[in-house]
Order: C-alpha cells, then sequence, then structure tokens
C-alpha cells in the first residue's frame, strides 16, 4: 500500500512540476480576432529557451512566408520558423532575447514568464519594458 502511495506521489508531483514549465506547445492568438492563428513550440537549447511556429490554423496560410523579415529569415516559410531566439533564465522570468513578429518583420527586445500553469506572458518592447506590448498565450492540449 505504501509502494502505491508513494507511486501515486511521485507521478502528481511530476506531472505538477512538468505543467509549471515555459517548455512546450502554446496557442497564440490573433490580436484583431481573439482567435488562435497558430501553436508556437518554445523549446529549450543549451540552457536556452526559443520558440518556432509548429502549427498555422488557416489552411490558406500554410506556405506564408516572412516577407518583411530581414536577413536569413526574409523570404522564409513562417511555418516552422524560429520567432523567439535565446532567452536565459533569471528567477522567475527569462529574457535577454529577442521576438520577431512574422506579420511585419519586426523584432523586439522580449522577456516570458510564466504567470499560471498553463498562461504564459510573453512581452516586446523596444529600450525599455514600459515602452512595448503584453501577449498571453495558452498552453496547447
Amino acid at each position: 500500500m505504501k509502494k502505491i502511495l508513494f507511486t501515486f506521489l511521485f507521478v502528481t508531483l511530476s506531472i505538477s512540476l512538468s505543467a509549471q514549465s515555459i517548455f512546450g506547445k502554446w496557442n497564440s492568438k490573433n490580436d484583431a480576432t481573439g482567435e488562435i492563428d497558430s501553436v508556437i513550440e518554445v523549446y529549450e537549447d543549451q540552457g536556452k529557451a526559443y520558440a518556432k511556429v509548429v502549427q498555422v490554423m488557416d489552411p490558406k496560410r500554410q506556405d506564408v512566408i516572412c516577407e518583411f523579415c530581414e536577413g536569413s529569415k526574409k523570404g522564409q516559410k513562417i511555418l516552422g520558423m524560429n520567432i523567439l531566439d535565446g532567452l536565459e533564465k533569471k528567477g522567475d522570468e527569462w529574457s535577454g532575447g529577442t521576438i520577431l513578429d512574422p506579420r511585419n518583420g519586426s523584432v523586439y527586445k522580449c522577456y516570458i514568464l510564466l504567470e499560471k500553469p498553463n498562461k504564459l506572458k510573453i512581452r516586446g518592447y523596444i529600450g525599455i519594458s514600459l515602452f512595448g506590448k503584453t501577449a498571453y498565450w495558452e498552453r496547447a492540449e
């Protein structure tokens, strides 16, 4: 009986801890419509956080390219593109990297913070975080 209880507690704790991570798939909503327009996967590589577009909801936009991007991302398909680059963990937030808005090619400094197990706050800004925009992504199922 003790083994079953211990196993149950271990599994429950493991699931709870994994749900409290920024890593995984997140739904991104269109600001104008409020509808989910893409799924973004946040992943870790060598201690830094990155994110890429893994699903575009609109079937007509599967092959859309980043017309306004600069450098190596110009003309790349948005599906599969990294949009979040090089964030480092600092306390409860991840910061020090950039986020790309593929709709207009703009790149912003950013930080992300897990506000709830299934709610991720993304703040993109120019200069200081006072001058920027906040978005919230909900964990994809």
